[in-house]
């Protein structure tokens, strides 16, 4: 169709939100589904927060505000990263949007010129690249390998940069994978960086508060002072706070980048919603207890889905460090036939075999940049992980 733009050439459908879709036609369809594409909490957003949102339709904060977040947010987040972080952020570095998307995709916006390349290393969260190429960038990937625990080496970082490097994206605890970086194996990465001055470093905290096994959460500007001047922490209140549809998310780092993402944002969105900044107040502010159970939950279904996984045939699933996905090798399936029929030449063909099959919704590697893998979000029951990793167990022991 001639009308349209030429960018959307450029770009694909989120495969994580096609998945979920799909699952859901073929649950109104009356089939017997377990979605596990979608990566949100499964808890609810804890009451003084709610709470929180409720007062401030009451007290009638439901006008426009300041574009890039009201100053009472500002201030919390500023104490956060303090807090949190080790980072002195002042409101002038601070900026607040409609989620964590919205302040990394302004960012690229705001930076990135025709022919300015991204690192971004494989596997990737599914927007990172789409959004690279949107602004006009070219992304980068650098792959890794699950013996590599999912992680980019110092070497292959080197290997990556040229001189039109502007950005790499950093996110540990990593969506799809759940590797996290060490404090070691981030200032391994810092000392690459400090010898290449023009690159840029885009920080993807999300999952900061999902980490297990006492495995200690540290940030690119924590580790490595020397980059705070090129530095953008970004995070948001979606995952550890079970917020994801109230769509706040946030970053610290210099003031003129800060200024002019602010500035994408007066011509785009505006600002943010205003409940939902005022309930992201509380959320920074008050208690944090749940966090902390939330994920004795959560490292309860991890410990469940590794173990089941790797007693699948053909599957072989490492054990993630933070965040609530597994990334197993299906490698092991391919080149056999399900019980179904279906010839496995990909990890999209075992995929796709397993949800008409089986009635199990996942997300095919190739979609995340590396192959032949696919990611569980385990941010449901465990009853219901339980009978859904029964069902993989099933299909591979089906497979010819």
């Amino acid at each position: 169709m001639g009308f349209l733009a030429d960018s959307l050439s450029r770009i694909q459908p989120s495969a994580t939100i096609a998945v979920t879709n799909k699952a859901r036609e073929l649950k109104a369809a009356g089939r017997d589904v377990i979605g596990l594409g979608a990566g949100e909490p499964d808890f609810d957003t804890p009451q003084n927060i709610k709470d929180a949102a409720i007062r401030a339709i009451q007290d009638g904060f439901t006008k426009y505000t300041a574009v890039d977040g009201i100053p009472e947010l500002k201030a919390a987040i500023s104490r956060k990263f303090k807090r949190e972080n080790g980072l002195d952020y002042t409101p002038q570095q601070i900026t607040v949007g409609t989620g964590g998307k919205q302040v990394l995709y302004n960012a690229l916006m705001a930076t990135l010129n025709p022919g300015d390349e991204v690192l971004v290393p494989a596997p990737y969260w599914v927007s990172y690249p789409d959004m690279v190429a949107l602004a006009g960038g070219t992304p980068v990937e650098i792959a890794t390998t699950a013996a590599q625990g999912y992680k980019i080496t110092p070497e292959a970082l080197d290997e990556a940069i040229t001189d039109r490097t502007k950005w790499i994206i950093f996110n540990s605890p990593s969506n799809p994978s759940g590797a996290a970086y060490t404090r070691q194996e981030i200032k391994a990465l810092t000392e690459v960086l400090l010898r290449h001055p023009h690159v840029w470093v885009m920080t993807d905290d999300m999952y900061e508060h999902l980490v297990y096994d006492d495995f200690e959460f540290t940030t690119v500007a924590q580790v490595e002072p020397a980059l705070y001047e090129r530095t953008l922490t970004v995070n948001g209140v979606s995952k550890a706070y079970c917020m994801t549809g109230w769509r706040i998310g946030y970053a610290g780092g210099p003031a003129p980048l800060i200024k002019a993402m602010g500035t994408i944002q007066s011509q785009s969105t505006s600002n943010p919603c205003s409940i939902s900044q005022y309930a992201a107040v509380e959320a920074l502010d008050g208690p944090q207890e749940f966090i902390a159970r939330n994920n004795e939950r959560f490292k309860e279904r991890r410990d469940l889905v590794v173990s089941m996984l790797n007693q699948a045939r053909g599957i072989e699933c490492p054990t993630p460090e933070g965040a609530f996905y597994v990334y197993p090798s299906c490698a092991g399936t391919l080149g056999k036939t399900s019980a179904g029929g279906r010839k496995l030449e990909s990890d999209e063909d075992f995929v796709t075999a397993l949800l008409e099959e089986e009635g199990v919704a996942v997300v095919q590697g190739s979609a995340f940049g590396l192959a032949p893998f696919f990611r569980i979000s385990y941010a449901t029951s465990y009853e219901v992980l339980e009978d859904a990793c029964s069902r993989i167990q099933r299909f591979c022991g089906g497979l010819r």
